[in-house]
């Protein structure tokens, strides 16, 4: 007799009626995030401090109640508090927390001339509000044995010059992943990934989309061929919410097609 587990089907809706939130999910990675829960069955409720890029991913989607836009400024516990209160009312549950919020140009002043008050909007905008979004929504994902998602990147392996707030706030995100995935096992799985090169022209809203300018040496530079789209991540992060990912915890997949693994000299 065979003490092995029988061969189960796939489940085509791996977050069927799941209650998702995802933060910066109008535009870019956050969107192609958003998108790919949809597609895998599950509810949705995106925070934005771009109402207009909201609305028109409620409009775009037409997917009736199963998907809410709510405006979050991540960086303000108000507002976070207010996000999480407004989800639980829209649905009654939260199972999965993605926090994708935050500034995105790295580049920014030589560390010698950089106004604290720039120092603080990058730690405020990924760090804080990925502690404090974790913090208002940990209570219903331990009744739900849910799963967060910390949106980092691969600076926290390499950097260019000038990015040391945006390196320092990532990494912080990846160090506060496996101290929170500690702290709350086995209630609630707690994993990062970190992006490499996405384009996210494409991705925004209406009246920013275009189409991404790319050169060949530009997808040359990554193993797998190309850079890499939101869906990339999109399909990561619904594995990761799923009963599939149920023994990974704690984690931070590195998602950039192989580039920082390659030797580069120009």
């Amino acid at each position: 007799m065979s003490l092995l587990p029988p061969i189960e089907p796939c489940d085509p809706a791996p977050l069927r009626d799941r209650v998702v939130l995802v933060t910066g999910g109008a535009q870019g990675i956050g969107r192609g995030i958003a998108q790919a829960v949809l597609g895998a069955g599950g509810r949705l409720v995106i925070g934005d401090l771009d109402r207009d890029a909201g609305r028109a991913c409620l409009s775009e989607w037409a997917v009736g109640e199963r998907a809410r836009f709510l405006p979050l400024d991540v960086a303000r516990e108000p507002s976070v508090r207010g996000f999480v209160a407004r989800a639980l009312i829209a649905f009654g549950r939260i199972d999965g927390l993605v926090n994708n919020a935050g500034p995105a140009s790295p580049e920014i002043a030589t560390l010698s001339e950089l106004p604290l008050a720039d120092w603080r909007r990058f730690i405020d905008g990924h760090l804080t509000g990925t502690f404090l979004c974790s913090k208002h929504a940990l209570p219903e994902l331990r009744k739900a044995g849910g799963a967060i998602i910390n949106i980092a990147s691969s600076r926290v392996l390499q950097s260019e010059p000038h990015t040391e707030a945006y390196a320092a706030a990532k990494g912080g995100i990846v160090a506060f992943t496996h101290a929170l995935a500690i702290s709350e096992g086995p209630d609630v799985r707690v994993n990062a990934i970190s992006p490499g090169w996405i384009a996210t022209e494409g991705w925004r809203k209406p009246t920013a989309r275009r189409a991404p300018k790319l050169l060949r040496r530009d997808h040359a530079q990554h193993p797998a061929g190309r850079v890499g789209q939101p869906p990339d991540i999109g399909a990561l992060a619904v594995f990761l919410l799923s009963d599939a990912a149920g023994f990974i915890t704690g984690q931070n997949i590195v998602v950039d097609g192989g580039m920082t693994r390659k030797m580069q000299y120009v």
